[in-house]
């Protein structure tokens, strides 16, 4: 919410500089977001006198003017329609910057004729919508002088960030209060003028008690709807409000002077009196923004017999507002419950002005001095006469009283503060304690006769107040956060434990694991759309209210986003994309964490070695996956590579892996530790992806926890004698797996063979077809005593056999 200095001093009575507001805000929980002095930016502009005017020798549309801005004349070629001798204006010499524009002046040849400068139109200094013209001032502005200084613009603008619990402070008047009862000035009487009401008051009623519980409304017959007053418009420039028309701008005015909306109707475009009721479902109207929306049975609106006039508490239409004819108008001052706006605005997907404060919560006790300070305005600057005002239901006035123990202030916010400092505090926020009603009225005598617990009652624009810890948070942030003081935790006696979880040590390890292997980690949404989601097996959860259609739904996978991700990575000429995240996968029974991979472009880059760039494969993606597992601390001796299950097969990726060049790495049947290999062109093609792309995803909550051994490590041991290498070469289908004859012959002595792994692969002349043929090196490790060659052979006869019960033949 921003506000300038000058209007904050309207309600608080201050000799306090900029600087101790701005540390008084942010220390009392106003967060100041910054300060901005709008001279500043147009310090460079003087008030300037045209002198003479000259059609331009070369454009009939421009003029060659001779501008005196206090050092004598310049020539300035101009354009503006309204260029004449005499006019006083505002003028841009050559080094002055133009924020409208966003250029920087500087002496020009234009058509053949130099300008030294330029005369400013109100958009190009960025002071309103105003570009048929420049600016034109009065004939006695002093020539020379900074147009800053001449238009008060020097007045500093305060943006102070407002949190949703704090809807007494979407006025400046709240603010002020704040500040006051921090010590930074008095609170100045709020005020009117007073005004005769004539007649009776019009028609008009609430038939929807729960959405708007109170509709107050007064009629003003006789205006004139010109512009405001020069200095409203200011106030409201100043903060980025655009001034449209007197009456538009006293309800905008009031709205962040006062925190109260109001809206204001053109009598002449309604056919009948207004009521406040539920829409019809598939009611429309054309909101203020041009834009039509189409209403339902839940929502709020103010309505005439023969259409809608009004969002309730959101948006006016555009039919019924005033205009430059406009001369009797009705004035609206309502109570809108704010459950019933917040849900109207999310359904709608509407924002404005008025629903930030309605759906926060405004006082319901100010309906009358409201309505009493908008008609006053209306009344003293566009005329008229006004009617008696109608009163249609009741607004929620229920007091809300609070027992509240003064020694809560140190036992819950950790802050000594004296009983009768926090009750000066609290009534000078509003609240009432007993019979005490403000600071003002505070007395010991009177503070003497409260015994116990004092009964505090919260002001009608407290909505969020609602307990004894609210008080105290009060208490605390008028004497300052800072105030409290640092209090250490007890330290339990001894050596500190470990705070980080197993699971937390193992996603330590993985992450580290796979930087060191040379991928980028990434973090990514959480949620997707349904289109990405798809390729995945769909999302089991989805938002009802989602941020955005693209974020609706929970991740059923990391790859989706890592792919959108690499998709960005490639577009941007990035040639090697290795990516991958540890987060959550949401499932149906629970959520899953997860480390994904993503590997696309080159592999390689081409060279004069090798030739052309590499891409990755599967087997690419196969090293990854295991090496991540080993650097986990799964079993990966013990892991048995299987295909990936499709979704009619009861697999969670769906048709996610490419058949034939996927995997899966599991410990038994079940356990499924990771996926791995290349995805499917239809996923591909899903994410705007050419080429081929491998990936890995690895659930890390299926590795077993390893057995607590304590923090000690084994001694290291190398096998004391030397160990014996055998290589065999098995004719094999070509159908097996090469991982299930490796496991077959490295369980064929389960003590002797300590490693077996494949070495080569050949197909073609020599084998016959349908068959590969598999080389397989294994490494026997003796213990007690070197092998004999009767031991070596029996170990090899062992491994022959178990390769045979797989349909492997020895090849000779």
């Amino acid at each position: 919410m921003k506000f300038t200095l000058s209007w904050l001093k309207q309600h608080l009575d201050t000799s306090a500089t900029l600087d101790q507001i701005v540390e008084a805000l942010t220390r009392i929980g106003l967060e100041v977001e910054g300060v901005e002095n709008p001279g500043e930016k147009l310090a460079a502009f003087k008030i300037a006198k045209v002198l003479s005017a000259e059609r331009h020798p070369q454009a009939d549309k421009l003029q060659i003017l001779s501008v005196d801005a206090g050092n004598g004349p310049l020539q300035v070629v101009c354009g503006a329609p309204n260029a004449r001798a005499g006019l006083v204006g505002v003028f841009g010499a050559p080094g002055a910057y133009v924020p409208g524009l966003d250029v920087t002046l500087k002496l020009a040849s234009i058509r053949g004729v130099e300008s030294n400068g330029m005369m400013c139109s109100t958009r190009e200094l960025e002071l309103g919508e105003d570009h048929d013209g420049i600016i034109e001032l009065p004939a006695d502005a002093p020539i020379g002088t900074a147009y800053p200084d001449y238009a008060g613009l020097t007045d500093p603008v305060i943006d102070v960030a407002i949190t949703p619990n704090r809807q007494d402070c979407m006025g400046v008047r709240g603010i002020a209060r704040d500040l006051a009862a921090a010590g930074l000035g008095t609170l100045t009487p709020l005020t009117f003028d007073a005004f005769t009401s004539e007649g009776a008051g019009p028609d008009v009623r609430t038939d929807d008690t729960a959405g708007c519980p109170a509709f107050f409304a007064q009629t003003v017959t006789g205006v004139t709807n010109g512009d405001s007053p020069e200095w409203m418009r200011r106030s409201l420039l100043a903060i980025g409000q655009k001034p449209i028309s007197a009456l538009v701008d006293i309800t905008n005015y009031l709205m962040i002077d006062l925190g109260r909306p109001l809206h204001v109707y053109d009598r002449a475009k309604l056919s009948s009196g207004l009521v406040a009721r539920k829409a019809k479902d598939g009611e429309q109207v054309v909101a203020l923004n041009g834009k039509t929306y189409t209403l339902d049975a839940t929502m709020t609106v103010i309505a005439d017999d023969t259409a809608v006039h009004d969002i309730g508490g959101i948006m006016g239409g555009e039919h019924s507002g005033v205009s430059a004819d406009t001369t009797d108008v009705l004035i609206e001052c309502a109570y809108f419950d704010p459950d019933h706006i917040a849900r109207t605005g999310q359904k709608l997907t509407l924002t404005s002005d008025a629903r930030s404060r309605f759906e926060r919560g405004v006082d319901p006790a100010f309906l009358e001095d409201g309505l009493a300070i908008a008609t006053a305005l209306v009344l003293h600057i566009c005329g008229g006469t006004a009617s008696d005002v109608t009163r249609s239901g009741e607004p929620p006035l229920e007091p809300r009283v609070i027992h509240y123990d003064p020694r809560l202030s140190a036992d819950l916010g950790g802050l000594h503060v004296a009983p009768e400092r926090q009750a000066r505090t609290l009534l000078s926020l509003g609240f009432t304690i007993g019979a005490i009603k403000s600071a003002d009225a505070f007395s010991d005598a009177l503070f003497s006769t409260i015994e116990g617990k004092w009964p505090v009652t919260v002001p009608t624009w407290r909505r969020d107040v609602d307990g004894p810890a609210d008080l105290v948070e009060e208490v605390v942030r008028i004497e300052g956060i800072d105030t409290i003081p640092s209090t250490p935790l007890p330290r339990m006696p001894g050596v500190a434990k470990p705070t980080a979880t197993p699971e937390q040590k193992l996603e330590r390890r993985a992450r580290r694991a796979a930087a060191a292997r040379g991928l980028d980690e990434a973090v990514t949404w959480s949620f997707l759309s349904e289109a990405e989601a798809a390729p995945f097996g769909g999302g089991a959860w989805t938002l009802a209210n989602p941020i955005s259609e693209d974020l609706k739904v929970m991740r059923p996978s990391l790859l989706p986003g890592l792919l959108a991700a690499t998709g960005r990575n490639l577009k941007r000429g990035q040639q090697s994309v290795r990516l991958f995240e540890i987060g959550r996968r949401y499932l149906a029974d629970a959520e899953r964490a997860t480390l994904g991979v993503v590997l696309a472009g080159d592999r390689r880059p081409r060279g004069w070695r090798d030739g052309k760039a590499a891409t990755f494969d599967a087997y690419d993606a196969k090293a990854e996956a295991l090496a991540l597992l080993a650097a986990a601390g799964a079993p990966v001796d013990n892991l048995q590579v299987m295909p990936v299950l499709s979704a009619a097969e009861g697999g969670e990726a769906g048709d996610a892996w490419h058949p034939g060049q996927s995997g899966t790495l599991r410990l038994g049947p079940k356990t499924v530790l990771a996926s791995f290999g290349m995805l499917h062109p239809s996923v591909l093609k899903a994410f705007d992806l050419d080429g081929a792309v491998a990936a890995v995803e690895i659930y890390l909550d299926a590795i077993p926890p390893k057995r607590a051994s304590g923090f000690t490590r084994p001694a290291y041991t190398p096998p004391a004698l030397q160990a014996v290498r055998r290589d065999f070469a098995f004719l094999v289908p070509a159908a097996l797996a090469t991982d299930t004859l490796v496991r077959a012959v490295k369980g064929a002595d389960k003590v002797a063979i300590v490693s077996a792994r494949v070495f080569d692969v050949f197909t073609g002349a020599g084998v016959e077809e349908g068959h590969k043929s598999v080389a397989v090196e294994i490494i026997l490790q003796p213990t007690a005593k070197s092998f004999t060659d009767e031991e070596i052979r029996a170990i090899a006869d062992k491994v022959v056999a178990a390769a045979a019960k797989q349909g492997a033949s020895l090849r000779v």
